[in-house]
């Protein structure tokens, strides 16, 4: 497979590009430009008032009150519904009759799980508690329904009365998994086990993932006195909350290291029996291990399948990832280390000083090019030309928001009219959770009368608030978790499923993230940010050099932070097999990252004690790696040579973003790709690009020189 014409030609075509799409920049800010270099004003609840709205526009959420009228209604439609999924005579399809059911609940659930964590005020995050709890009963209720269930299973096995299609089989297949998950199918006593397994992993989780982040506090005395300036010092102990990647002191980097990973026996504990119960409960239901329930109707599809991509993406990166590890221990060595050896608490650190020394990339000199609003511009016009679509600010109408500053969104199609609305939660705030984050509010699907129940998302990041003399000024790390999470948008956007159980990014986690990951690429392409980078007081170009090395510093020592991945990757499902394992869990740890990783696994840690991955991505881990592979191979086959190609941005929204979750990932790709997804083909996607891009940065640094 070859994606890259010669060097000259290539050339050729970022210069038609980059000229092409200059001419699309403006002298003077957007109307959705100045919307987001502005912040919203208040538009919240406060009364009875006749003009209010509701949450959402919803009538019922006027008051938090409404939270109780929501959940009362969805009892009673999924009561009905139930009934006509026992009735002889009824009149459609059952997959119809689920698919309704799923949407009766969770347009209570998802909206009620939102507003539970991001509503700073207590009387509605409360009513939405409750009603988190109350549709979680009544899911339990219906994974127990043997009629139900046997109403579906029956349809299944011996076709529905009414015609059925393709897609129709796969959303059927899709329930009867979620209900078998429960154990339904099994026999009284094993159905049992399984709602109990469910219900102590559930709690082991929430525990594991609450002591994941818990700080360490030793003694001070633990700490060399030369080195405490660099801690918070609390009386008499030291509290440590995380590594020291950033600081240039290496035994500060050391100490928090091994102070943040050390064994705990609690911890230890959970984890394990976490692990051993989530064996257990694959065994019950039929599967081999963990991970071959977990990976049912993903892309790769079996464990076999991930370790294979695994250890053939490791193969191929070993030497790219020792030659990165040289370059930083030459580093180190550089600085007057007493201990030159490379060492796991060092890579962030050396990672963060060559974007400085070879690329002279700071936050400081992009951020005046990257204000809120002429990003928002620049994915404005990335969506338009690729799909036709337009961002229009819509006015936020009073009790509609949960917080003050929250802009709305209507996505409009030149020909197809609306298609959705995406909230943008995006500042900072007291008791904001931090972390970016793409929620569904209400899931797209087709409607009995032939109309579309268009879907709303939520996006929610953390920048900083605008201040009187500049707008919101993003990092470039914020500009990509911007682009990340406007692609989990589109998915739900652009996916005009049939059923809402299938919208967006409700697919196998595999392929969740490549809509998100591709938009990545984008952002990283001088092409794409020579069309809206401006600076936010002269509206003068990012100049092409900065643009050069921006892009360049986001493949630093990208074979060796992959490499980790690969080892992360790999850990999660050995962790997910077979059980007892042969050996503990702390010494796999140590003999995986001795095989898997360049820097050996340092005595007496324990960092799988913080891998709170396993409670979420149980499994699943490799979905990141084998998602970027997949959006890597789409990039370079499709947008790499024209990245604002109306025709390739239509094939990949007919292709691969209309299908949601309602087409089997694997063959999506296979047939959009035009080739199987093979582990072979995966890795060349990956190891392709990092050659490119370590020859980029050579060529950069040899110039600095």
């Amino acid at each position: 497979m070859k994606f890259l014409l010669k060097s000259s030609i290539s050339a050729l075509y970022h210069t038609k590009w980059r000229d092409c799409i200059s001419r699309l920049s403006v002298s003077t800010w957007s109307t959705l430009a100045t919307a987001f270099n502005t912040r919203p004003g208040r538009k919240l609840n406060f009364g009875a008032a006749i003009s209010n709205t509701g949450l959402f526009n919803l009538p019922e959420l006027r008051s938090h009150e409404g939270f109780y009228e929501l959940q009362n209604r969805a009892i009673q439609n999924s009561e009905r519904l139930i009934g006509e999924s026992q009735d002889p005579n009824r009149s459609r399809k059952m997959v119809a009759i689920f698919d309704e059911l799923s949407d009766t609940l969770c347009k209570v659930a998802d909206l009620a799980e939102f507003i539970r964590i991001a509503d700073p005020r207590p009387d509605y995050a409360q009513a939405a508690e409750d009603a988190c709890v109350s549709i979680s009963g009544i899911v339990e209720k219906l994974n127990t329904d043997r009629d139900l269930y046997s109403a579906l299973r029956n349809t299944v096995d011996n076709s529905d009365k009414f015609s059925t299609t393709l897609v129709d089989n796969h959303v059927s297949r899709l329930f009867l998994f979620d209900f078998e998950q429960c154990g339904i199918h099994l026999p009284e006593a094993q159905r049992q086990r399984v709602v109990h397994l469910n219900d102590t992993i559930l709690q082991l989780g929430q525990r594991f993932m609450s002591g994941a982040v818990t700080p360490r506090i030793v003694s001070k005395s633990v700490i060399p006195e030369s080195i405490r300036e660099y801690f918070t010092v609390e009386g008499e102990h030291i509290v440590v909350s995380g590594v020291f990647g950033d600081s240039p002191n290496p035994l500060a980097r050391e100490a928090a290291y091994k102070v943040f990973f050390c064994p705990d026996q609690q911890q230890e504990i959970i984890i394990s029996e976490l692990l051993r119960l989530r064996y257990e409960l694959a065994r019950t239901c039929g599967f081999p291990t963990y991970g071959h329930r977990a990976l049912k109707a993903s892309t790769a599809e079996t464990p076999g399948m991930v370790m294979e991509f695994l250890n053939t993406l490791g193969g191929e990166l070993k030497n790219h990832a020792d030659d990165d590890f040289k370059t930083m221990a030459e580093m180190k060595r550089s600085d007057g280390s007493f201990n030159t050896s490379l060492c796991p608490w060092d890579t962030a650190y050396y990672t963060q000083v060559a974007k400085r020394d070879w690329l002279q990339v700071g936050s400081s000199e992009f951020s005046p090019y990257l204000s809120l609003g002429s990003c928002m511009e620049g994915l404005n016009t990335l969506v338009n030309k690729l799909y036709g679509i337009s961002f229009v600010n819509d006015p936020v109408e009073t009790g509609e928001v949960w917080a003050e500053d929250i802009y709305k969104l209507a996505v409009t199609h030149e020909e197809e009219g609306l298609l959705g609305h995406i909230y943008c939660d995006f500042y900072e705030r007291k008791g904001k959770p931090n972390q970016d984050c793409h929620f569904t509010i209400r899931g797209g699907k087709e409607l009995p009368d032939g109309s579309y129940q268009n879907p709303i998302v939520v996006l929610m990041l953390n920048f900083p608030t605008p201040r009187w003399s500049s707008p919101s000024l993003l990092t470039p790390g914020m500009l990509e978790n911007l682009f990340h999470e406007m692609g989990h948008a589109m998915h739900s956007m652009l996916a005009r499923t049939k059923y809402q159980h299938v919208t967006g990014t409700r697919c196998s986690t595999d392929f969740a993230e490549v809509p998100s990951v591709l938009m990545e690429y984008f952002a990283a392409d001088p092409r794409v940010l020579a069309s809206f980078a401006r600076h936010f007081q002269t509206q003068e170009k990012m100049p092409d050099d900065m643009l050069t090395r921006l892009c360049a510093s986001k493949h630093l020592f990208a074979a060796s932070e992959m490499q980790l991945q690969v080892f992360y990757s790999v850990l999660d499902q050995v962790y997910h097999g077979a059980h007892p394992l042969e050996r503990s869990l702390v010494d796999t740890l140590g003999e995986l990252q001795n095989k898997y990783y360049g820097i050996p696994h340092v005595p007496n840690s324990a960092f799988h004690l913080r891998f709170s991955h396993l409670v979420g991505y149980g499994a699943k881990y490799y979905s990141y790696l084998l998602s970027r592979a997949v959006a890597s191979w789409i990039w370079h086959q499709y947008f790499e040579q024209e990245p604002l190609n109306r025709h390739s941005g239509e094939r990949y929204r007919r292709e691969c973003l209309a299908h949601g979750g309602g087409k089997p990932s694997r063959d999506l790709v296979a047939q959009f790709l035009g080739k199987e997804v093979t582990p072979s083909n995966l890795v060349y996607s990956l190891v392709n690009e990092i050659d490119r891009k370590r020859r980029t940065i050579e060529k950069l640094r040899n110039r600095k020189c």
